[in-house]
This record gives C-alpha cells, sequence and structure tokens, in this order.
C-alpha cells in the first residue's frame, strides 16, 4: 500500500522512523521531500522553515502532488503545544485531501479534542492504530 506520513513537522524524526517501519511490513511509504530542511533542528528553527516553505516553496501544493496515487495516509498525531494528538491547520486540510482522494486515513492516536476540526476529522472516518503500525495490514486497498 502506498502511504504518505502528515503531522506537525516538528515530528520529522518521528515521521521518518514511522515511514522506515512501514517500509519493512512492505508498505510504499514516503514523506513530503520538504522534510530535509527539518532534520536535526530545534522546534524554533522547524517553525521558521516551515512557515518559508508555506510562503515561498509552495508546500501545500507539494504534498498534494506527492498524494496522488497513494492509498492511504498516516497522520502521527502526538501531544503539541499542551493540546493531545494534535492535529494542525495544514495536516487538517491534508486529511481532506485524501478523503476527497478516497485514501484511507489513519490517525495514530485517538481524535483530538479541538473544537475547530474535531467534528470534520470525525466526518472522514479515520481508522485509529493507536500506535500499532501492524494494524494497517489488516486493511486491503
Amino acid at each position: 500500500m502506498k502511504i504518505g506520513i502528515i503531522g506537525s513537522m516538528q515530528f520529522t524524526d518521528k515521521m521518518l522512523e514511522v515511514r522506515d517501519k512501514l517500509r519493512e511490513f512492505g508498505h510504499d511509504a514516503f514523506v513530503t521531500d520538504l522534510h530535509k530542511a527539518m532534520i536535526g533542528k530545534n522546534n524554533e528553527e522547524i517553525e521558521k522553515i516551515k512557515l518559508h516553505q508555506k510562503y515561498n516553496m509552495d508546500a501545500i501544493r507539494e504534498f498534494w502532488r506527492a498524494m496522488q496515487g497513494a492509498d492511504a495516509v498516516l497522520v502521527l498525531n502526538f501531544d503539541k503545544n499542551g493540546t493531545k494528538n494534535y492535529i494542525g491547520g495544514n495536516t487538517l486540510m491534508e486529511i481532506g485531501f485524501a478523503h476527497v482522494l478516497n485514501q484511507k486515513i489513519f490517525l495514530w492516536n485517538q481524535i483530538p479534542d479541538m473544537p475547530y476540526c474535531k467534528t470534520e476529522i470525525e466526518a472522514v472516518r479515520p481508522i485509529i492504530i493507536n500506535g500499532d503500525i501492524s494494524k494497517i495490514n489488516n486493511f486491503d486497498i
């Protein structure tokens, strides 16, 4: 299964770890090519890089293009800035893209209790894996 890994770029190191684990399971897993600038950076540096990429490198369309032909996305929704299972605005858009593209949507953790996006995430009926990558293997595309 071809799976795009999405989430806050503060989790870049974890994204790469999960990508590699999915590949071990035989999946064609990928992250945005824009991740390379984030490796080894602290949160403050990552925030600056993210803004630069969004405004100057068309980061939103870059991942849209990468998603074409994928079967699913895996949302790495870890705790961030005091919010349990955080999903930010950009990730919410990518979830919407996946839904429109008829891709499976897997969440690493439960849906966050975030008033501006909870019902939208529920509406796309994500599959919550609770950190167990092997659960993805139970779904045929």
